[in-house]
C-alpha cells in the first residue's frame, strides 16, 4: 500500500485542475498582454481566477496579486512592505519561527548596509503560540508591520489571527498586518477584513493546485512597493508575463478547496486524531517514548501531526518507512536539506537529540483510514527493530 503522508510539502494535483491547465497550454495560450483575441482570451482567464479568489476571501479582485507561490509572496509583503512605510518607521515584528521565506527576508531588510530595519521575534509556549500581551507590548509607534504565520508547517500550531489582527490596529491602527496563509488556505475560513489582514501569503500546490503559483492578498489602502520590475504587468506591482495557465489552475484547486472545506477539515481530523491515538498507544508498549508535538483540537492544524521517535534518527526512521511505501517528512520540504536544528522545534523546547528523532505526518483529503492503520502496523514493527540498533 502506497501512503503519501507529505502533504505540508506538496500536494497531488486535482484531475479538474490538470484538465484545465493543459486546456489552457493547447488552445488558450495567448500572452494576456496582447490586443488580439487569443490575448483577450487568455485574459479572461485572469479576471475569473481574481473573481474566484476575491469571492472565497470576501475581498475586492483588485486586492489580488498573481505571484509564484507563498516564498515570493511573502517576500513582497515584507520587502515591498517595508519599502513602502520606512518613513513611518523601521520596525518590524514576527515570530521566533516562522518559514525560511519570512526568516530570510527579515533577516536581509536587518543586514542592509543602509537604512537598516530592527527586527523583534516574539517567542512561543510549547505548543507553539505567541502571548498577545507580548505582542501589545512589542507593538511601538514605528512600527510598520508585523508579520505572523497563521499555520506552522512543521508541527502544525494554529495562531489567533483574528484576536492577533484586533490587537495591533488597537495599539497602531498605521501597523501593516501580514498573515502567511500557506498552510492554512484550503483549510479554514479566512476573511482579511474582518480579521484586519493587510497581507495574505497563499501557494497553490498545498491545495491541490499546481507548483510554481500563488497570490498576495494586498489591502487596496496598505501602501506595498514592487520587488520585480520590467513590463509593467498587474498594474505595475508585479511585471512578468503572467503564468496563466497555473493562475487557471489555482482558480479551479482554490474553488474546490472552499466548496468541500468543511467535509475535508472534517476528515484530516478524524486522520489526524486516530494517528495520535495510534502512536501513544504504541508509546505506552515501551520500546519507544513517542513524543507528539501537534495537539489536537481547534488550536493546531486538522493535517498536521508532528511526533519525536526518540531515540530513532529520524531520516532512518523515514527511509524505513519509505521502503514500505509510507512517505513522510523529516522537516519542512524548504529547508530539510540544511543541516542544523530546526528553528521551530527549539522554540517549543525540543532538544537537539529529540528534534532529530522527529517526523512530520501530513494529510489531505485523498489519505484514508486504511493507510493511517496501515502505516501505524508498519511502525509497530519497525520502532522495535531500530531502537535496538541505535542503541548499540
Amino acid at each position: 500500500m502506497e501512503c503519501y503522508f507529505d502533504n505540508s510539502a506538496t500536494t497531488r494535483v486535482d484531475e479538474q485542475v490538470i484538465e484545465t491547465i493543459v486546456k489552457v497550454m493547447k488552445e488558450d495560450y495567448g500572452n494576456p498582454s496582447s490586443k488580439h483575441m487569443k490575448g483577450v482570451e487568455s485574459e479572461r482567464y485572469l479576471k475569473d481566477a481574481r473573481d474566484v479568489l476575491s469571492h472565497i476571501l470576501k475581498v475586492k479582485s483588485k486586492e489580488i496579486l498573481f505571484t509564484s507561490g507563498g516564498t515570493e509572496s511573502n517576500n513582497m509583503a515584507l520587502i515591498g512592505g517595508a519599502a513602502a512605510n520606512k518613513r513611518a518607521g523601521r520596525h518590524i515584528i514576527t515570530t521566533c519561527f516562522e518559514h525560511p521565506s519570512v526568516k530570510e527576508a527579515l533577516k536581509y531588510l536587518a543586514e542592509r548596509k543602509e537604512d537598516p530595519f530592527e527586527i523583534t521575534y516574539l517567542p512561543v509556549d510549547p505548543d507553539g503560540h505567541i502571548s498577545l500581551d507580548d505582542l501589545r507590548n512589542a507593538i511601538r509607534t514605528d512600527t510598520i508591520l508585523v508579520s505572523v504565520m497563521m499555520v506552522n508547517n512543521e508541527i502544525g500550531a494554529v495562531q489567533k489571527i483574528a484576536e492577533i489582527g484586533k490587537v495591533i490596529k488597537e495599539v497602531n491602527p498605521n501597523c501593516l498586518f501580514h498573515v502567511d496563509a500557506v498552510q492554512g488556505f484550503g483549510k479554514y475560513e479566512i476573511f482579511p477584513s474582518k480579521m484586519k489582514i493587510d497581507l495574505l501569503s497563499v501557494s497553490a500546490h498545498k491545495f491541490h493546485g499546481p507548483k510554481g503559483v500563488g497570490f498576495l492578498y494586498i489591502n487596496e489602502k496598505a501602501k506595498i512597493k514592487p520587488i520585480i520590475y520590467g513590463g509593467g504587468q498587474q498594474d505595475g506591482r508585479r511585471s512578468g508575463t503572467d503564468n496563466v495557465p497555473g493562475i487557471a489552475g489555482l482558480a479551479i484547486a482554490a474553488l474546490n478547496a472552499s466548496r468541500n472545506l468543511e467535509e475535508n477539515v472534517r476528515h484530516m481530523t478524524e486522520l489526524k486524531d486516530r494517528l495520535t491515538d495510534g502512536l501513544l498507544a504504541l508509546s505506552e508498549k515501551g520500546n519507544v517514548k513517542i513524543r507528539i508535538n501537534s495537539k489536537k483540537g481547534a488550536d493546531s492544524a486538522p493535517h498536521i501531526v508532528s511526533a519525536v521517535f526518540a531515540p530513532v534518527k529520524s531520516e532512518v526512521l523515514l527511509h524505513a518507512l519509505e521502503e514500505r511505501g509510507v512517505y513522510v517528512s523529516s522537516g519542512s520540504a524548504c529547508s530539510s536539506n540544511k543541516p542544523g536544528l530546526s528553528g521551530t522545534l527549539e522554540a517549543i523546547g525540543l532538544s537537539k537529540q529529540e528534534a532529530d528523532c522527529t517526523l512530520r505526518f501530513s494529510f489531505c483529503k485523498d489519505n484514508t483510514a486504511a493507510q493511517v492503520s496501515y502505516a501505524l502496523e508498519q511502525l509497530e514493527e519497525l520502532l522495535p527493530l531500530l531502537s535496538k540498533f541505535t542503541s548499540r
